[in-house]
């Protein structure tokens, strides 16, 4: 497969430009067809519209590019189809519409990264449609391939999900490697919102274990932009948990809902014409509360191990505890590390009262990862409870209760009706300041420099009078 890659871009070098036709209003992309990732001068393929584009698209100008399909028209060109088994790739990689296999994507080198793998030789022709599909079709007219069937991390109108299907994130706003959270409609025909480690964050309840017939069978987004689960008797449940006074009409608006990076499946919709430079905004979404909602037995929560999750327009926003700071400062949903250590071997030789002390929070929590419960209790109580234990971290007093949390911290959350007093262990400066090894590093050179001249001059000196008593002496002894 690697030499009928290479082959494909020789005949690219002799063929740059595949034209496609048009026949009944549908552009055709005719076999041979290939695109080259950053090509200016090749256009990707368009739907008859121009609404939706297939090709390549560079990433946050890094050059480097994606393989996908993204709206044409709107200025932020938003992806809504990529091969989500690949990374972005270099200047220079191709994909082609290949006979035997239908679309195959390679790097600059021809080593195969992707195909559609269909399995017929009877591919006719590709075409980019005007409601996002991209699809394979077959001499006989058939459908061979469709992207609407291999969905990343977005649906669209007219699209369905079917049993088993399923979409997953993105790792970040601006990775496009798959990230921990997944939108499946299962066998049962429950639509549930996971992370990678099976923890369950929100359910549609359309599975009836006593009569198949009223659980869910597929998850269909209308072309009005209105998204439902229909049911085996053909009754349908909207998505939606919230009253939609007037659904922003299709003709005029784009519409699609997207599982997120950060877990949180929403339905957006954008105008198709119109000035200046607008967003995509909100419609609904699911979970109501993902804080609350994402209660991880395994796992970390919304946010990383020791992170606090906040929830802001109805998205998570993540943010560390006072004596902790982001273990990736470039990944503000990820995990938190404290800033002083504790240590039980410290308390032996100290008491806990000189090592230790606490910052006081309201209204955080971290569900299920308490080790300890005291009841009854008061503050004082709990906070000398924590103190003398070296392995708590937190301790979380409410209604004369008192919960005792180690590391690592998951399922945080802040949130003003959980009505919690929390007390954040750190060690005490012991005032003995550590050496700076900076300045170690930068002070060495500079005395090894001075030592290394003194001894070059005391060297230069030496040799300058053993020279000229030598001298000297030759002299005295040619005079005698």
């Amino acid at each position: 497969m690697a030499s009928l890659c290479i082959q494909l871009i020789f005949f690219l070098f002799l063929f740059p430009i595949s034209a496609l036709s048009q026949k009944n209003g549908i552009v055709r992309v005719p076999l041979g067809s290939t695109l080259t990732a950053g090509e200016t001068s090749a256009s990707p393929w368009l739907s008859p519209s121009g609404d939706f584009a297939f090709g390549f698209q560079e990433v946050q100008h890094k050059d480097l590019f994606l393989l996908s399909i993204w709206y044409h028209k709107i200025p932020d060109k938003t992806v809504v189809w990529f091969v989500n088994s690949t990374n972005p790739v270099p200047r220079g990689s191709t994909v082609k519409l290949d006979p035997q296999t239908g679309l195959v994507h390679c790097d600059p080198r021809g080593l195969q990264l992707w195909s559609a793998n269909v399995d017929s030789a009877q591919i006719d022709h590709g075409f980019m449609n005007d409601t996002g599909n991209f699809v394979l079709k077959g001499n006989d007219d058939s459908w061979l391939w469709e992207s609407f069937k291999h969905p990343a991390d977005t649906i669209l109108p007219n699209q369905e999900l079917k049993i088993g299907d399923s979409l997953s994130s993105r790792k970040s706003a601006t990775s496009f490697s798959r990230g921990r959270f997944y939108l499946r409609f299962r066998d049962d025909g429950n639509l549930v919102l996971v992370t990678d480690d099976d923890a369950e964050y929100y359910n549609s309840k359309t599975s009836d274990s006593r009569d198949p017939l009223y659980s869910g069978s597929q998850v269909t987004f209308d072309g009005r932009g209105a998204m439902y689960i229909r049911k085996k008797d053909n009754q349908t449940e909207q998505l939606n948990l919230v009253s939609i006074p007037r659904l922003p009409p299709a003709s005029e608006n784009y519409h699609r809902a997207t599982i997120d990076f950060d877990g949180v499946f929403t339905h957006y919709y954008h105008p198709r014409t119109s000035t200046g430079n607008p967003n995509w905004k909100v419609l609904w979404y699911l979970p109501p509360n993902i804080c609350i909602s994402l209660r991880a037995n395994r796992g970390s929560g919304a946010c990383g191990f020791n992170n606090i999750c906040n929830l802001k327009n109805g998205r998570p926003v993540c943010e560390c505890p006072k004596r902790y700071v982001l273990l990736d400062p470039d990944d503000t949903y990820g995990s938190c590390i404290p800033n002083s250590t504790l240590s039980c071997a410290e308390v032996d030789g100290r008491s806990a009262e000189n090592l230790y002390d606490f910052e006081v929070v309201y209204n955080i929590d971290w569900p299920l990862s308490e080790f300890a419960k005291i009841h009854p209790s008061n503050e004082r109580v709990c906070v000398q409870n924590c103190l003398r234990d070296c392995f708590c971290a937190v301790a979380i007093y409410k209604e004369n209760n008192c919960w005792k949390h180690g590391p690592p911290l998951y399922n945080g959350k802040a949130d003003k009706t959980i009505h919690t007093k929390a007390f954040i262990k750190y060690r005490k400066s012991d005032g003995s300041k550590p050496k700076d090894r900076g300045t170690f590093i930068r002070v060495e050179p500079v005395l090894l420099g001075t030592s290394f001249l003194v001894n070059l001059i005391f060297i230069t000196t030496a040799c300058l009078g053993f020279y000229l008593m030598y001298r000297k002496k030759r002299v005295i002894s040619f005079e005698y």
